[in-house]
């Protein structure tokens, strides 16, 4: 695999900059520059019919919720988890994502402010979004949405906390869900995998970011018995709904990715893996400069939950 031009343009243009690593501030800095990093490499606001920020009842505390409501409304829905290794980011950085979602699918999307470590370590954020999709299939009807078309969706560790969301409420929702949309997802933090080996200096997750992530959202002792922890450790995963799983060339979580899904395609589970691998993780926020972002994969997670969304019950 190559990087892309984009991709290399980008890369040069990090390496120029003489900001600190995140991995070296402390998690208030980290989260500061975060933002500030996103807002550069974001593309301009995408409109939506209208939003509105509210909480629900969560299980330790009240949950920050933000809605996107279409122009046009299908009468779907969507339950967002935004990436940042359990430690950064909120609905704020990922606000265009989910701002696409809706447009380009017609469904309302749900983005949930999670708690974040340290303040909050693991499981917390699981209790949340396990919380939030357990209430959005209760209040499905209320918010003009059919409970039988959610989807859940998720990038990096969010992509973790929607797996985690739907193994853990298999069985107890008021429907099933549609779809599961993971967009390079983490799910195996043992680094088995070949790419964990091979990246280990890749931006923008190298090892020293991977590791500041798991330090402050897992303490000092990992979980590494704990499938909420680590998804790939479900026994089982029959029963889930079709999914669509997205990562990149350059990121070391690729390998993981790509594992689950034939974990889920040996359970009997719909499930399509795409490698855009010329890029690097978290590219979905990257869109300014990388064009496989708003360009090629937009169309396809687009395309493809429509399809999911708008397919007929049975």
């Amino acid at each position: 695999m190559k990087l892309d031009r984009e991709t290399e343009a980008l890369l040069f243009w990090v390496s120029s900059s003489t900001t600190n690593p995140l991995w070296r501030m402390s998690h208030e800095k980290a989260r500061a520059e975060y933002r500030r990093s996103i807002s550069k490499t974001e593309v301009p606001l995408i409109e939506v019919g209208s939003t509105r920020d509210f909480e629900v009842a969560g299980p330790a505390s009240p949950i920050p919720i933000r809605e996107y409501v279409a122009p046009n409304p299908s009468g779907a829905g969507i339950l967002f988890f935004h990436g940042g290794g359990g430690v950064l980011g909120n609905i704020d950085t990922h606000d265009n994502l989910c701002r696409a979602l809706c447009v380009d699918t017609g469904a309302a999307v749900y983005s949930v402010d999670y708690r974040l470590a340290p303040e909050h370590p693991f499981p917390a954020a699981v209790y949340d979004g396990v919380a939030a999709l357990e209430w959005l299939t209760v209040a499905a009807l209320d918010l003009s949405i059919d409970p039988a078309r959610i989807a859940v969706a998720g990038d990096s560790a969010g992509g973790s906390l929607a797996a985690v969301a739907l193994h853990e409420t298999k069985g107890r929702l008021v429907a099933p869900a549609a779809a599961q949309l993971l967009i390079y997802p983490a799910l195996d933090l043992r680094a088995k995998q070949p790419s964990r080996k091979e990246l280990v200096d890749q931006f923008p997750i190298p090892e020293d970011m991977l590791y500041w992530f798991f330090n402050h959202y897992f303490g000092h002792a990992w979980p590494i018995a704990d499938p909420r922890a680590i998804p790939a450790l479900y026994e089982d995963d029959s029963g889930l709904p079709p999914t669509l799983i997205t990562t990149a060339g350059f990121d070391p979580f690729r390998d993981e990715g790509a594992e689950y899904a034939e974990r889920l395609a040996a359970a009997g589970v719909p499930v399509e893996y795409e490698c855009y691998e010329g890029t690097v993780h978290g590219f979905m926020n990257m869109g300014r400069m990388l064009r496989v972002a708003y360009k090629t994969m937009r169309e396809r997670m687009g395309t493809w939950l429509k399809e999911q969304l708008d397919a007929p019950r049975a």
